[in-house]
Formats: structure tokens, sequence, C-alpha cells
């Protein structure tokens, strides 16, 4: 069972990291293929936190080589800084592969990401403001630099200065006094250069000969299909293909090389930025269950919105990416509550559905319709097998199942790595 893609099943921050580093242990190659510096994973090990944003979470694993695919924009900057924070703590990253064909977000493009959203105004997305968007226009547009353009000064000195004007116009336009020099910005990612070169392969070969040799791969996914750039509630969506079928893009395989498609789900919802956000709760019961589960963004820091879990969006998910299984992750947060609602459907204008509305506008007005569960109010920490939880807890996972159309194969009841309950093999 060489290929596994593992994506975000509701709107990110679900736990995607903790769910690859498990499986990273079992697996000889983990690739990240979307993307950048934009998402934040956190893992925990023997009590340890380690936030990872653009690199892969199979960076923490001992055995795995830790891929960056060619569907990734790359922060050079941001890239050895990561580095240098993982081995100043012990951790070994020489086994780092990047692709050649990966984008390099220039150092102007953070400028021109925090123009857009200020010439947005009122309409603003919520981006991060790393340059993420911008970088994929420029590589949409076939200006962008890619890492092996980097090898080339004289590629990257027209890169750049086809770039520039345009840039420059938008801040202009943005109100913002900084201009970006061209000479400047070349000098800036020619220094990158030596540090980036013994790291750049051609990734899709060694994917493709490491699952025809029958290792395993797994893909990981940064964001989640609900801010995927196609099927995410577009505007307020990610620049990247956050869904299975960008893996497949974003590091060059093809889809018969993939066995298992796993989807990474909170017990509840979450959300950063703007956008619709049907069980979205405020006031004080959304600052409590935010507190018990620290949701505050691992790259920005901003708090998260909050809500009850959307079996709506679940069978969505395990639509659009073809999911053979789900994990569930901080059941735990959940255990002090009396009652817990879980959207079942939307009423939109009077009507009932139960599928994802086709209409944006529809998505907005969404009054969701609640199925209320009972909690359990005791600590279920300590579970590592399914009939260790109290039954309310298992009832709870196996209605979440059957809303969703998929098997919830492991459960995560804490932060690190060792809570966790394993219902079906994931690997």
């Amino acid at each position: 069972m060489p290929g596994i893609i593992v994506v975000g099943a509701q709107w990110g921050d679900e736990g995607k990291g903790k769910a690859t580093d498990q499986l990273g242990g079992d697996v000889d190659v983990v690739v990240k293929f979307n993307g950048g510096n934009n998402a934040g994973h956190t893992v925990v090990i023997d009590g340890e936190a380690y936030a990872l944003h653009l690199l892969p979470a199979g960076i923490l694993s001992e055995t795995a080589v830790p891929v960056i695919g060619s569907g990734v924009v790359v922060d050079p900057e941001a890239l050895f800084s990561e580095i240098e924070a993982m081995e100043s703590r012990g951790v070994d990253t020489s086994r780092l592969v990047v692709s050649a064909n990966a984008h390099v977000i220039p150092p102007f493009n953070r400028l021109v990401d925090q123009a857009t959203e200020k010439l947005l105004g009122a309409g603003q997305i919520g981006t991060t403001g790393r340059g993420i968007g911008p970088t994929y226009a420029d590589k949409s547009n076939r200006v962008g630099i890619r890492i092996q353009d980097l090898l080339d000064p004289e590629i990257v000195r027209e890169r750049v200065r086809r770039s520039v004007w345009q840039k420059n116009r938008a801040l202009e336009e943005a109100g913002i006094a900084e201009r970006v020099d061209a000479d400047q910005v070349v000098a800036q990612l020619m220094e990158y250069r030596d540090r980036l070169a013994p790291m750049i392969v051609d990734t899709s070969l060694l994917v493709n000969r490491a699952l025809d040799a029958g290792e395993k791969v797994l893909f990981e996914a940064g964001q989640a299909v609900m801010l995927d750039l196609d099927h995410g509630t577009y505007p307020y969506v990610t620049s990247s293909s956050a869904t299975a079928g960008g893996a497949l893009t974003g590091v060059g395989v093809g889809p018969t090389k993939i066995d298992r498609v796993i989807g990474v789900a909170k017990a509840y919802t979450t959300r950063v930025g703007e956008g619709p956000y049907p069980t979205e709760l405020l006031g004080e019961e959304a600052d409590r269950l935010r507190e018990l589960g620290g949701e505050y963004g691992v790259t920005t820091g901003r708090p998260r919105r909050v809500g009850w879990e959307d079996a709506v969006v679940l069978r969505y998910a395990t639509r659009i990416n073809g999911l053979t299984d789900l994990v569930l992750t901080k059941l735990d947060v959940l255990d002090s509550f009396e009652t817990i609602p879980v959207a079942v459907g939307y009423e939109v204008d009077g009507e009932f559905t139960s599928e994802m509305p086709v209409l944006q506008q529809d998505f907005v007005k969404a009054v969701p319709v609640y199925q209320y569960l009972p909690g359990w109010r005791r600590d279920c920490t300590g579970a590592r097998k399914f009939e260790d939880l109290p039954k309310e807890a298992q009832d709870y996972v196996k209605f979440l199942e059957e809303q969703a159309g998929c098997r919830i194969s492991a459960i995560g009841v804490g932060p690190g790595r060792e809570a966790t309950i394993l219902r079906h093999r994931l690997v």
C-alpha cells in the first residue's frame, strides 16, 4: 500500500501535522504538495511542541525522506529559519529535498500581499500576508521564479525585472511608499543559491521511483478542502489545490499510484480568516470552546473562529477527495459539554438540504439544522482503545462516521503522539 494522501477535511488546522507525523514513522517518504509557510502544524513529541510551517511533518521522522514538492511555494528565508529552529532542537534536517520546479516567494511578494489586502478594504480575504497568493499568481502569469532558476543568475534577473514594474504599481495604488529595487531583489535571491543547491532534485522522479520500489509514500496537504481554490468557499480560499487531486499535480504522480486518501477533521470546526461559516459560535460559548481547544493560529497567532461539527462539510470532503478514512482529532476538547450539536444539514430560504449548496450565496445564508447528542462529561484523554471511551463519546464518533459516509479510523484524545485511538490500520 505505497501511496497515501492526507488532506484537511474542514477549513484547515485540523491536526494534519500530528496525523502525518504519526504515519511518518511507518512510511519511507513524506512529501508536501501545496501551499507555503502560510500553513501551520503543531506536533507534540514527549511533551515537546514543534511548530511546522513550510517543512513537511515528516521532518520529525528519524527515517523518512522529507520532500517539498513542485506545487509548494517556497520562501527561502522562512525555510532556512525553520531548518535552523529544528536543528537547534536536535532534529536532523539533512535528508530534506526540494523540487526544482517549486516556485520561490520573492521578498517583494510579501509587500504585494499586504497591499492587495489593503486595497480590498472591507472585502479582505484574511491572508497571512506571506506572499503566497501573489506568488501563485506569478506562477499562473508565467513570470514566477522557480527554485531551479536560482542556479542561473541571468534567468533570475530577467524574471525579476519583468515582475517588478507591476509590483511597484500595485504598491503605489495601495498607498505604500516602499518600492521594489530589482537589483537588490536579485542580489538577495542569489544569496540563497548555494545553500539551496544541494537540496534541489527532481522530486517527481524520486517519489515515483519510491512508489515503484514498493516504498510507502505519504502526501501531506497544506490548508484543507474548504479553502481549496476550486472547491472551497471562494473567494475566501487559499491559492492552491488542497485536495487529493492537488497531491497528484503538486508532486507529479498518477492516480493509479494512490491506495488510500485520509481526511483529517476536528471533533468540532474552526476557521481562520474571512468567509462563510454556518456553524460558527460567538460570545461566551465560543470563548469557552476556543480556550479548551487552544484555538490560536500556529502561523499567525490569531484567535480562530470556532463552531460545532458540520456533517455537511464532512460529507462534501469525503466526496471531493474520495476519502477512504477519516482521522478525528481533539475529541477530548468536548469532554466537558453536556450537549453537543452537530449540523446534519442547512436551511436555505426555508428549504432543507443535506448537501453543500451549489451557489455560494446560498452557503452564506445557510442556517445549520442541528441534531443534539448527549455529552459524556468525563475525561477521555487516557483512552487508548475505542472501548475505553465513554459510551456517549463512542456514539458521537459513530454518528459522525454515519453522517460523513466514511469510516473514522483514528481518534485523537490529546496533543501528544501517544494520545491516539487506532480503530483501523492506516498504513
